[in-house]
């Protein structure tokens, strides 16, 4: 099973805060029958530099290297804070999950606005994009904005608590019905206020939408992660 979206890495952001943490929250997901991590740890434009992320990205990886369980494996990318501008930066794409065209984007919980959803549309136009955590912003968006994204190949990734709250599960499954989530991820930060609940949220997503759902989300996961691996 795929994680996709994560904060495993230690020292990166307000998840993981050493590398002991990482490995219990990576043992935890591998209980769960996750396999593949991918670890996306905040980058704020307005923070640091591309170059400075990615350096202290790597440090953090190979603190951790040695210590992933066996069988398990981690993608490092980024949930890219989206900010007016973004497509002009030259190194975004540097900012995508290693291997791949694919972009975790986050995007702000307010009413987007047309120039916002013209430059998410311009970056579909030239890689993968995926919006975090679609549930946060979509109360704000109309059904005929989340559709026409959807329409131009935009993704949505929804996080595993989303679906076990009572109205919040409903609602989940709904999005899913209508195609609105594609992608499930822990967004886990912790073992104790954000744990990860992959397993839990898996079962939920079975009883109400049907095991075909859930296969339907992990093999685009893997398309998108592995596609030339296997070509």
């Amino acid at each position: 099973m795929i994680d996709f979206h994560s904060h495993i890495l230690p020292g990166m952001d307000d998840g993981s805060k050493s590398v002991e943490e990482s490995v219990a929250m990576l043992q935890a997901l591998q209980s769960q029958c996750v396999d593949v991590v991918v670890a996306t740890s905040h980058y704020y434009a307005h923070r640091e530099s591309p170059e400075a992320f990615l350096r202290r990205r790597e440090a953090a990886l190979h603190k951790l290297s040695e210590r992933v369980p066996e069988g398990m494996q981690i993608l490092p990318g980024a949930e890219v804070l989206y900010y007016e501008g973004i497509g002009r930066l030259p190194q975004l794409r540097e900012l995508c999950i290693q291997g791949t065209d694919v972009l975790l984007l986050e995007m702000p919980e307010s009413t987007w606005t047309e120039h916002m959803i013209r430059e998410v549309l311009h970056l579909a136009g030239t890689m993968q994009v995926v919006i975090a955590h679609v549930e946060r912003p979509a109360p704000k968006q109309s059904a005929k904005t989340l559709e026409r994204l959807r329409q131009r190949g935009v993704l949505m990734q929804s996080n595993a608590g989303n679906f076990l709250g009572f109205f919040s599960g409903r609602k989940a499954c709904s999005m899913i019905k209508k195609g609105q989530i594609h992608l499930l991820g822990s967004d886990c930060h912790n073992l104790t206020t954000r744990p990860p609940r992959m397993a839990e949220a898996c079962r939920v997503i079975v009883r109400r939408c049907g095991g075909a759902a859930l296969r339907h989300m992990q093999e685009l996961g893997r398309d998108l992660l592995f596609a030339d691996q296997a070509t």
